[in-house]
């Protein structure tokens, strides 16, 4: 047989055994080298390590800071109100050897379980202390540092440093959060009632206002609507008396041309009067010498003599406040 056949599986196994032999520390990691579970080397610096192939095994531990989220509490402060608490823990693993003692192969899930004990117990025993609305003002970070003391002392016995803890919600329980909100409800609705009853009587006494200050204002121009009207009918009356006084006959005439465009509007009805009226005078002197028309409210004939005993209508007010011969009754065709 060849010796080389023997040279080379030997090559191959020495190669192996090498290797296995070397291990590499990342520098977010920390290392144990055990042997038949106990520690014989611990490597927390980056860079290769060596170990007995076969007898020894390399165990790794991560060395960064790590997070832990607390499932929710419900505590008790001095005032008997319960509160539900959730809480975030962060932790480092400071102590390789003591972490590998105290919580055995199980590792970060074992040592995440046993904090969050801890934690929960300092949680307790901090906030049970104060008043709830201790909790809720800003004495909250002087709290949560208690609570990280508290739990940094109780862990180093695990290898492990607290970093921080926060309180991250602090609420009512379930059970009392509907009543806390019916209250709350209760309250606001109550207030909303106020404020529209508030709101209501001010807009009564606007209105109310308003209506007396409308009546005034229409009261005051009706009386001075008034004022004006009988001042200007005043008026009216004092300038149709100057021109009668001044001129009677004119006067007499321009009334009686007013009175025929007002009776003869239209163009369906007629006039069924008497042909020797007053109201047809000046109709009637039409045809007469202008110096032979008779005084106004004295009949003359078509030639210009004066009527018998021709009654006259009564003389009635027009519009404009001054009187016009009547006019008889109008038949409709």
């Amino acid at each position: 047989m060849d010796r080389t056949s023997f040279i080379l599986p030997a090559i191959i196994g020495a190669v192996v055994l090498g290797l296995s032999s070397v291990f590499i520390v990342d520098e977010r990691e920390k290392a144990l080298v055990l042997q038949f579970g106990q520690v014989r080397a611990v490597k927390e610096d980056p860079g290769l390590g060596f170990r007995i192939p076969l007898i020894q095994e390399v165990v790794r531990y991560d060395g960064r800071i790590l997070g832990l989220p607390t499932q929710p509490l419900e505590v008790t402060p001095l005032d008997d109100r319960r509160l539900v608490v959730d809480a975030f823990a962060r932790w480092q693993i400071v102590n390789v050897v003591e972490f590998r003692e105290s919580v055995g192969a199980e590792g970060v899930r074992a040592a995440q379980t046993r904090l969050e004990r801890i934690v929960n117990a300092a949680i307790r025993e901090v906030l049970g202390s104060v008043p709830s609305q201790a909790v809720l003002s800003e004495d909250r970070t002087g709290l949560m540092n208690q609570i990280r003391d508290l739990s940094r002392r109780e862990a180093a016995a695990l290898g492990i440093d607290v970093v921080d803890v926060r309180l991250t919600r602090t609420d009512l329980p379930e059970q009392n959060l509907a009543a806390t909100y019916a209250r709350m409800r209760a309250e606001r609705e109550r207030e909303a009632t106020d404020e529209i009853a508030r709101g209501n009587e001010a807009a009564s006494r606007v209105r109310a206002s308003a209506d007396r200050t409308v009546v005034e204002l229409t009261s005051d121009a009706r009386r001075q609507a008034e004022v004006i009207r009988g001042e200007a009918d005043a008026e009216r009356n004092r300038i149709y008396a100057q021109a009668f006084g001044r001129d009677p006959e004119f006067f007499a005439f321009t009334r009686s041309m007013t009175s025929y465009e007002r009776a003869l509007k239209g163009t369906n009805s007629s006039i069924v009067i008497k042909p020797d009226t007053t109201f047809f005078e000046y109709f009637r002197s039409y045809n007469a010498p202008a110096a032979a028309i008779a005084p106004a409210g004295a009949p003359v004939g078509p030639a210009g003599d004066t009527l018998g005993d021709s009654t006259a209508l009564p003389v009635a007010p027009d519009d404009a406040g001054g009187s016009a011969p009547a006019v008889a009754p109008v038949a409709t065709e």
